[in-house]
C-alpha cells in the first residue's frame, strides 16, 4: 500500500471504534500512535521529493516560455526584414514549443494539486494525531482511577473481612465466659436434687437415733423419782 493510500486510510479510519473492538485499547492507541507518526514522517520526506519536483517543472515552464517568446521575435524580425519564409519557420518552431508548454503547465498544476491536496491531508492527520494522543491520556487516566478504585476496594474488603473475624472472635469469648459463668453455677449440684434430699434425711434420721440412744442410756443410769 502506498504511503499517501495508507495516510487516507488512517484519516478516515474511526478510532472509537477500533478502540471499542481491541482486547486492549491502550495498547492498539499506542499502535494507531504510533503508524500516525511514522507515516507523517515518510509523507514529510515524499512532500520534499513533490516539491522539488514542483520546482523543476516551474524553471522547466519558465524557460519554455522564454523559448517560444524567442520565436515569435525572430518572427518579427523576419517579417521586418522581408523575410515570410523565415517569419512562417519561426512561428512553426513557436507552435511546436507552445505544445510543450502546454504540457509543462499541466504538470505543473497537476503537481500544486497535489500539493494542496497533501497539505490538507497531513493537516488532517496532525489533527487526527492530536486526538489519538488525547484519547491516549484519557484511557491511562482512566486505566489509573480503575486501578486506584480496584485497590481501594480490595483494602475495604479486607477491612471488613478483619472487622467479621474481630466480630466473631469477640462473640466466642462472649461465649466462653458465659458457658464459664455457667458451669460455676453448676458446681456443688451435681447430685440430682431429690437423691440429696434423701441422704440429708437419713443423716438428720441417724442423728435424732443417736440422740435418742443417748437419752436412753443416760436414763437408764438414773433412779426413778416418786
Amino acid at each position: 500500500m502506498g504511503i499517501f493510500s495508507r495516510m487516507t486510510d488512517i484519516i478516515n479510519s474511526n478510532i472509537n471504534s477500533l478502540l471499542d473492538q481491541a482486547e486492549d485499547p491502550e495498547k492498539m492507541i499506542r499502535l494507531i500512535i504510533q503508524e500516525m507518526e511514522d507515516t507523517l514522517v515518510e509523507v514529510r520526506s515524499s512532500s520534499a521529493r513533490v516539491l522539488a519536483d514542483r520546482k523543476t517543472a516551474a524553471r522547466r515552464l519558465e524557460q519554455v516560455q522564454e523559448e517560444a517568446d524567442s520565436w515569435e521575435e525572430k518572427a518579427k524580425l523576419a517579417i521586418n526584414k522581408g523575410r515570410e519564409d523565415l517569419a512562417r519557420a519561426a512561428l512553426q518552431e513557436k507552435h511546436a514549443i507552445e505544445d510543450e508548454l502546454a504540457t509543462v503547465a499541466a504538470e505543473l498544476k497537476a503537481t500544486d494539486d497535489h500539493i494542496a491536496q497533501l497539505n490538507e491531508e497531513v493537516s488532517q492527520l496532525q489533527q487526527k494525531l492530536t486526538d489519538a494522543k488525547a484519547k491516549q491520556k484519557a484511557l491511562m487516566m482512566r486505566s489509573k482511577t480503575v486501578e486506584s478504585r480496584i485497590k481501594v476496594k480490595r483494602q475495604m474488603h479486607r477491612e471488613a473481612l478483619d472487622g467479621a473475624f474481630q466480630r466473631f472472635e469477640h462473640f466466642e469469648r462472649r461465649m466462653d465466659t458465659l458457658e464459664s459463668q455457667l458451669e460455676s453455677m453448676d458446681v456443688g449440684h451435681d447430685v440430682p436434687p431429690d437423691l440429696a434430699a434423701e441422704i440429708d434425711a437419713l443423716e438428720e434420721n441417724e442423728r435424732i437415733s443417736d440422740e435418742l440412744a443417748r437419752l436412753k442410756s443416760s436414763m437408764d443410769g438414773k433412779p426413778e423419782q416418786s
